[in-house]
């Protein structure tokens, strides 16, 4: 019974998360941080998987996401939506039908993920680097000329799934949906880097040459790899669309992947408990730099030499997130976790939960 006591421990906190915010107990503010950091361990982990367990550096994580938030959107819209006229399917089918859009945007975003792991077989490193931030800018500049989905203007209409989902069941759907989807993300990963094609990864990680030598396919490995993180990336692509009830290209423009990468280096590359750490204490420093009194109030002595200057929240992002990553390859290039795991850290925990 104790290997299972973490897990029946996570099934009762989210169950009292969602009980805690359908009966009003937790505000409306407090719902979107806890859907951004449940979004934000999905990017993490699934970049992970690449740039910390396969060891390749990508920095186009974005694109990924967008081409899933965009796919999603499209097919929520024509199911339940109005833009495009009638709803195709009825209101009543709402449940079963959104997971499977957000699996499908999920789907389309792996096979678009070729456009990186295909030129991965040739490239390691900074060239593949390169490929990446230029697949990125593809994706955007794709849709940003696709004028039935917005073009640059944009795309909406996907509260109508949302509102559809209200009108069976007045609770908080889409929390309940980040933290299933997060769950399953976790859970996904954890089987995938445990499986026979998890130890070629991590081979590849070691010595490509050496992997091919002991008959690992390489470039198979690469290909499902790459897939399964841009799938779990265009996953939460669909989520973020469904959440804000609207997506434009650059939301997901190179920025967005350094937000990726930065989780990915804070937590230590090929660590699943330091993808999902540094993805909670990212997200959490992000909206308390939201506050413009905090903000003045760690740039007071700047800003008193320099009064002519006042800065906002949102610049500070911008300069707190690059000012992370000096801190961290400075300091603790490894990461929080390094390449380790909380029971490899805490041994006395792995008798509290069970993966397989």
């Amino acid at each position: 019974m104790k290997k299972y006591t973490f897990n029946i421990l996570l099934v009762a906190f989210a169950i009292g998360l969602l009980f805690a915010t359908h009966f009003r107990m937790i505000d409306g503010y407090i719902q979107i941080v806890v859907m951004t950091i449940g979004i934000n361990i999905m990017m993490s982990t699934s970049l992970n998987l690449v740039n910390g367990n396969m060891g390749e550096f990508t920095c186009g994580h974005a694109a990924f996401m967008c081409v899933g938030a965009y796919v999603s959107s499209i097919l929520s819209v024509i199911c339940f939506g109005t833009k495009f006229g009638d709803p195709l399917l009825p209101a009543a089918s709402v449940v079963v039908v959104f997971p499977l859009i957000l699996l499908i945007g999920g789907a389309v975003a792996a096979v678009s993920s070729l456009l990186i792991s295909i030129p991965s077989f040739k490239t390691r490193d900074d060239y593949l680097a390169i490929i990446s931030i230029a697949v990125n800018y593809m994706i955007i500049s794709a849709i940003e000329n696709m004028d039935f989905v917005g073009g640059s203007r944009g795309f909406q209409g996907m509260k109508d799934t949302v509102w559809a989902m209200v009108d069976l069941f007045d609770g908080p759907w889409m929390l309940f949906w980040v933290i299933n989807f997060t769950i399953f993300t976790v859970w996904v990963i954890r089987r995938f880097i445990s499986s026979t094609y998890g130890k070629g990864v991590n081979a590849i990680c070691q010595d490509e040459v050496a992997a091919e030598i002991m008959s690992v396919n390489t470039n198979k490995i690469k290909i499902i790899n790459f897939m399964v993180a841009a799938g779990l990336a265009g996953c939460a692509g669909g989520l973020y669309a469904h959440i804000v009830g609207y997506v434009n290209p650059q939301s997901f423009n190179i920025l967005k992947s350094t937000e990726a990468l930065v989780m990915v280096y804070l937590g230590g590359m090929g660590s699943l408990s330091g993808a999902i750490i540094s993805a909670i204490i990212f997200t959490g420093l992000l909206e308390v730099l939201r506050s413009q009194a905090i903000v003045d109030g760690l740039l007071s002595p700047i800003t008193f030499m320099f009064p002519d200057w006042e800065p906002s929240a949102g610049v500070i992002k911008w300069v707190m997130i690059p000012l992370m990553l000096v801190i961290v390859m400075q300091f603790r290039p490894e990461g929080i976790m390094g390449n380790r795991e909380l029971g490899d850290v805490f041994p006395k925990l792995k008798k509290f939960y069970r993966f397989k």
